[in-house]
């Protein structure tokens, strides 16, 4: 396949697994639903918190292409890594 093909799949899988862990996070450990407690993060200055917590989920997207030798793949997925790290700076300054 085409390279910018393969790292277009990763960097949305990155996007998806992050989106997916931060809310299976919220669902979990959180006494409120999705929207309140994004509410409340972003009243308390947390967003950045829970971003990063929901990308965790992407390690194991990372790897997991690195295994089975889709390493553009494991690249998009760093870049979404990366898009996530500057979205949490920007909470943290702004």
């Amino acid at each position: 396949m085409n390279n910018k093909k393969e790292i277009a799949i990763g960097f949305l899988v990155g996007i998806i697994a992050n989106t997916i862990g931060t809310l299976v996070y919220i669902l979990i450990f959180s006494d409120y639903d999705i929207a309140t407690t994004f509410e409340v993060a972003i009243e308390q200055g947390h967003v950045g918190s829970l971003l990063a917590l929901g990308a965790i989920l992407n390690l194991v997207a990372f790897f997991g292409f690195l295994k089975i030798r889709r390493d553009a793949r494991a690249r998009g997925v760093l870049i979404a890594t990366l898009l996530t790290a500057m979205v949490i700076l920007y909470y943290k300054i702004f």
